[in-house]
């Protein structure tokens, strides 16, 4: 059994493993058929359904926008579309303090700055993530740390995150990727026994549920974005909060070059330096609205995730994404892994042939992990230079930062972009594309 698989976790897998044998596209040595022809080698296609048509914006957005057309100023200090962003959000998060503000990046780089985040200081995230996720940290001179991550998550290891902490570490990022939360659980126990910030980066996480609660609520800060292709979205822009008055009130400060708009006196009561990172009231307006949506638009996802993973569990070639029995993961895309040693063939071969299936699904995420950028190999943050290392306020040195389970993912992941459009059908469709190939591809 897996180190990180619990005891009710081991069980549901084990059940839709079970399910799985029992599909119409189970594995022709447990039928007795004849294995299916491959669509590249002539044969029937396994989908033959259609995606649907995702629709993202309609009329409430047109009603919010048109009242917002009205107003005499889009600015967002008290304007009603931001208000109502605001309100709404709590109504999913509750939390205190919210700043709503231009990106996810900028949601990041508030929290780091609100956490006290300053030259040297250390923090710990994952390799496999957008650059957004650290660019705060190295803009408030901090060092990002990468800990390997959980083989069936693709999320941070407990344990990689507790052998990377040091008398410099001061905050843990939290990615919860794809829309898979994090072990909360165990980070925050971590973060608070080093007495460490935890953050939560759920730009990929809009309505994953962590034993039931939502995610950005178990950390000291979360961040959210609200980019184009994310669950719910107005193009671009983001939110961060926190129910912590130790960073909480720093959030709007930080968001609004350091000003402290409620004290009337917002020149003479700037004590700290802030960038813009505000967000206008016409993005607040289409947020606010996508924000009724966000529930079933969640439920959803996770219904056709499920769906999928009991599609290809069973297969001796595909690791399909573990979710706790108590989490909702909210698929921003479905993440599974191939065995390639199971494989007589390599991956770019296994997505030709389920694309031949009419299965879109690509090979891999991103191509390497962040370490691996060329700006982290060379160092070359500011100007060519990195200038907390050349004050000796660091020795990390990314040309030997190594990640062995990062590595694997990406050279062994799958990606489907899934959304809410698509029909249970189409999904196991899909899945039926997956065992196909998988089947025709699996050694002996």
């Amino acid at each position: 059994m897996s180190p990180y698989l619990s005891r009710r976790d081991f069980l549901a897998a084990s059940s839709a493993a079970v399910v799985a044998t029992q599909l119409p596209a189970a594995s022709a040595a447990a039928t007795g058929a004849a294995p299916a022809k491959l669509a590249l080698q002539g044969g029937e296609k396994a989908v033959k359904s259609g995606a649907g048509k995702l629709v993202r914006w309609g009329d409430p957005e047109r009603q919010r926008l048109s009242a917002m057309i009205d107003q005499p100023s889009l600015f967002f200090y008290k304007g009603p579309q931001t208000l109502a962003l605001i309100e709404r959000f709590r109504q999913h998060h509750p939390l205190k303090h919210v700043m709503t503000c231009s990106s996810g990046t900028a949601a990041l780089h508030i929290a780091v700055a609100a956490a006290g985040i300053g030259p040297g200081d250390e923090v710990i995230t994952t390799p496999i993530t957008d650059p957004g996720t650290i660019i705060g940290v190295l803009y408030q001179q901090g060092v990002p740390v990468f800990a390997d991550l959980e083989a069936d998550t693709a999320n941070l290891s407990v344990d990689a995150v507790a052998r990377a902490i040091t008398p410099r570490t001061k905050a843990i990022i939290a990615v919860h990727l794809t829309g898979n939360p994090c072990d909360l659980d165990g980070l925050r126990q971590l973060a608070d026994q080093h007495k460490l910030v935890l953050i939560e980066d759920c730009a990929q996480s809009w309505g994953a549920k962590f034993r039931g609660q939502p995610v950005g609520t178990f950390g000291h800060i979360a961040c959210f974005s609200l980019q184009n292709s994310k669950q719910i979205t107005c193009g671009d822009g983001g939110v961060v909060a926190s129910n912590d008055e130790r960073f909480g009130p720093r959030l709007a400060r930080y968001a609004d070059k350091g000003m402290v708009r409620e004290s009337g006196k917002p020149f003479e009561s700037t004590e700290t330096l802030g960038t813009n990172y505000r967000m206008s009231e016409p993005q607040a307006a289409v947020a606010a609205a996508q924000l009724d949506r966000l529930e079933a638009i969640a439920e959803k996802r996770s219904q056709l995730g499920r769906a999928l993973t009991e599609g290809i569990s069973g297969l001796s070639a595909i690791v399909p994404p573990r979710v706790r029995a108590d989490d909702r993961c909210t698929y921003w895309f479905y993440l599974f892994m191939l065995k390639p040693e199971r494989l007589r063939c390599k991956r770019p071969e296994f997505a030709k042939a389920l694309t031949a299936e009419g299965a879109p699904i690509a090979a891999g995420y991103i191509p390497i992990p962040i370490y691996g950028m060329p700006v982290f190999q060379r160092h070359a943050f500011f100007a060519g230079r990195w200038p907390i290392k050349e004050m000796g306020l660091t020795k990390m040195d990314y040309t030997k930062t190594t990640c062995p389970v990062s590595d694997a993912i990406i050279a062994n992941c799958m990606r489907f972009t899934l959304h809410e459009a698509m029909s249970e059908t189409y999904v196991r469709e899909i899945a039926s594309a997956i065992r196909k190939v998988a089947q025709h591809y699996t050694t002996t």
